[in-house]
């Protein structure tokens, strides 16, 4: 745990997938008003609060999907994600383009993933996640496994991961009133 802790203390970016990281992996078809089918998931709430502390902790977020959902756009409005690409199997290029944006380099940035189209990103960056509902060939190249499952609270354990080893965690327990 000491190695994953010295690598989470070099992160300037989180970055992961969606489906299965930031949802369950369920897909909802649903009828809008006009009758159209459209999909939506579900996002778990916890996740988006840690999500806000990052932000305001400075720490850049971005999502890269290979499905394109108004469900994502909107969940990442509201957790102030920075950098939100969707549409994207092939990884590589906007994992590159995403970290010139941030001004970062492939050793500042962790990534959440959870199949088999995110280990070429988790081979390059600094602190590879899996997700606990991730594939065995994902959990194998990761440098560290959630307990909680994507869409059930492994985003804010990868968020409290990283404020911890940067000495943030204690802030947001102050805010909350969580220590005397």
């Amino acid at each position: 745990m000491e190695e994953v802790t010295r690598r989470a203390a070099r992160v300037r970016l989180l970055l992961m997938d969606v489906d299965g990281v930031l949802t369950d992996g369920k897909l909802y078809n649903l009828p809008d008003a006009s009758g159209k089918v459209v999909e939506t998931k579900a996002f778990d709430s916890q996740d988006g609060i840690a999500l806000q502390w990052l932000n305001w902790k400075g720490i850049q977020a971005g999502v890269i999907s290979g499905r394109v959902s108004p469900a994502v756009d909107e969940r990442c409005r509201q957790c102030k994600i920075a950098y939100v690409y969707q549409g994207h199997i092939e990884k590589i290029p906007v994992f590159e383009e995403i970290m010139a944006k941030a001004g970062v380099t492939a050793e500042e940035v962790a990534y959440v993933g959870d199949d088999l189209t995110d280990l070429v990103i988790m081979r390059r960056v600094g602190l590879a996640v899996a997700t606990a509902n991730a594939r065995p060939e994902a959990k194998a190249c990761a440098h560290f496994v959630t307990q909680a499952e994507g869409g059930r609270g492994a985003v804010r354990e990868v968020v409290e991961l990283l404020l911890k080893a940067q000495g943030h965690w204690d802030d947001i327990l102050r805010k909350y009133e969580a220590v005397p």
